[in-house]
């Protein structure tokens, strides 16, 4: 099966660099996404991500390293870029003091639509926000200020969307409307870049990228990086997980152990220390292998980060 073509990518950069002061906070990062993928972008606080996404959306000029975003250069074409792409912060920042609509009245003079009325009116309907239209955006709920962002984010039509740890501090629920907002508009070719810090969400995306030091360290469907980084992952039931975790967290060859109600979960990248280390240390427990979960990769590669 032939991949995408080069006119495919929403996304196409290479070598990207940016520097604040003597920091290099992005080193030489290279990154495709292509039309109606939704893209995860993962890694500690300082890794990069958020400087990465302004550079896409041309609100930072690189230092180094060149590419399209919308097939439009990221330097040279930087106003138009930022006219075509939908850009959501983790802090909310419309006016609190205005109403949902005139927030959204706002943001559609601002994109000098043809109908700004009317535009308003239909994201008000497909956002299910036509009950909330006349209250103040400050007396929202965290979940509803979230939709009302993405709601302005969205109201010209962008073919892209980026998105900076949208979900920061909402409930469970709220994110999971959320993100079926973003599936659904996804279906629709809307291409999703998105940063998170929730092992959930990541899962929702085709492609998870994590980053460290500013460098893309992996990438893949959620199903290839757990393949791909090779954790051993033992999980054991019983009475006295919480003796046991604290003798399995400083046994060598436990790189992560967590517990999780009555079960006791343990990672590490050589079976025969991890088994010999549950076998000294677990006792009282039930052992069975297990298959490693994404949040298990991902404190792997922050221990690697770390060390």
């Amino acid at each position: 099966m032939n991949g995408p073509k080069p006119e495919d990518y929403v996304i196409d950069v290479h070598d990207l660099r940016k520097d604040f002061g003597t920091l290099r906070v992005v080193d030489g990062l290279s990154l495709r996404v292509a039309r109606g993928e939704i893209c995860g972008f993962l890694g500690a606080n300082g890794s990069g991500k958020t400087t990465t996404i302004r550079m896409l959306c041309g609100l930072l000029v690189p230092d180094a390293g060149h590419g399209t975003c919308l097939g439009l250069d990221i330097i040279r074409d930087a106003p138009r870029i930022r006219r075509q792409v939908g850009y959501m912060t983790q802090r909310f920042s419309l006016y609190e003091d205005l109403t949902v609509r005139e927030n959204l009245e706002l943001v559609a003079g601002i994109y000098e639509l043809s109908d700004p009325r009317g535009a308003v009116d239909a994201m008000l309907d497909r956002m299910e926000l036509r009950g909330r239209a006349s209250q103040l955006a400050g007396q929202l709920s965290g979940g509803w200020k979230q939709r009302l962002a993405l709601t302005a984010c969205v109201l010209h039509r962008p073919a892209l969307l980026l998105l900076d740890e949208p979900t920061a501090g909402v409930d469970a629920r709220a994110r999971r409307a959320f993100w079926d907002l973003i599936h659904d508009m996804a279906g629709g070719g809307l291409t999703v870049l998105v940063s998170t810090h929730y092992m959930d969400e990541a899962e929702r995306c085709a492609r998870v990228v994590y980053l460290a030091g500013g460098r893309i360290v992996v990438q893949g469907s959620a199903g290839e990086l757990l393949a791909r980084v090779g954790l051993v992952t033992f999980e054991g039931t019983g009475d006295g997980v919480e003796d046991a975790v604290r003798r399995l967290r400083e046994a060598p060859g436990v790189e992560a152990a967590t517990v999780f109600g009555r079960a006791l979960h343990v990672a590490g990248m050589d079976r025969a220390r991890l088994e010999e280390a549950i076998h000294a240390q677990g006792g009282g427990l039930a052992w069975q292998e297990v298959p490693p979960r994404l949040e298990d990769v991902f404190i792997h590669l922050l221990g690697q980060e770390d060390g």
